[in-house]
């Protein structure tokens, strides 16, 4: 891993820019060495600022980009629990992304059967290997450590052969879901954590600086070759004691 890096916002206001600047330095590194950027997205928040942010970005184009869903509720596109149907409302409808650029899930199988497609559809993108490489996966985390869909002392933080897993009994609804998996989380070029918010405070100290209790799933967020990101505001950095980076002090991301 090229290191941690943790950067502390006064709010979300000022996180919000620094998201896109992130999302497009690295679409323009990918496309200059590779040809085309590969983006996994998270929802909740998420879907919400960086749709409003990318959308403010001045030139954006999104013509070489590849986009996955780093999990996904199993329900159709048009509920309200969709995150693909979010983020085509918020943002897929508003950009030059091409529909072939948007790998999203068949909703209309089950679930079992929904995670071994999106692992074709994913393989199918990323031929040259195994597990999918992707430039940038923006994630989120829930206030009791979750990640993608995978929650605390769920035997699927152990899954180490598929790189989509199907989850019939989140602890959190709906249900029913499939995720990437942690040896994909862990290949990417650069991972970026987006918390933010006085509930994340008391987590978010026992996964940035450990404590006796239980490992949290993001705990076992480490690129193996690439970056780790951690952008939160003040509030969610509240408890923290180590040392952070601020904005305006030459914080380049």
């Amino acid at each position: 891993m090229a290191g941690r890096r943790v950067v502390v916002f006064p709010s979300l206001a000022e996180l919000g820019p620094a998201l896109a600047h992130l999302v497009t330095s690295r679409a323009e590194r990918a496309i200059t060495s590779r040809g085309r950027f590969t983006l996994g997205l998270s929802g909740g928040s998420l879907v919400t600022t960086l749709s409003k942010e990318l959308l403010a970005t001045a030139g954006l184009d999104c013509s070489k980009w590849l986009v996955g869903f780093c999990d996904e509720r199993v329900v159709p596109f048009d509920n309200p629990e969709s995150t693909y149907g979010l983020y085509k409302n918020l943002l897929f409808s508003k950009i030059n992304i091409p529909e072939d650029g948007i790998l999203s899930i068949d909703s209309s199988l089950p679930v079992n059967e929904c995670a071994e497609d999106y692992a074709r559809t994913l393989q199918k993108a990323f031929p040259d290997g195994d597990v999918p490489v992707f430039d940038l996966l923006l994630l989120g985390m829930g206030p009791d450590g979750h990640i993608c869909s995978l929650f605390p002392n769920h035997p699927l933080l152990e899954e180490s052969e598929k790189i989509v897993a199907p989850i019939s009994d989140s602890p959190k609804p709906p249900p029913q879901r499939v995720t990437m998996t942690l040896p994909v989380l862990n290949a990417a070029r650069c991972a970026a954590f987006v918390s933010t918010g006085g509930s994340k405070a008391s987590v978010l100290k026992e996964v940035l600086e450990g404590g006796e209790g239980p490992t949290f799933p993001a705990v076992r967020v480490s690129p193996t070759n690439g970056e780790l990101f951690w952008l939160i505001d003040e509030p969610a950095a509240a408890s923290l004691t180590m040392q952070v980076e601020k904005p305006g002090h030459g914080v380049k991301l």
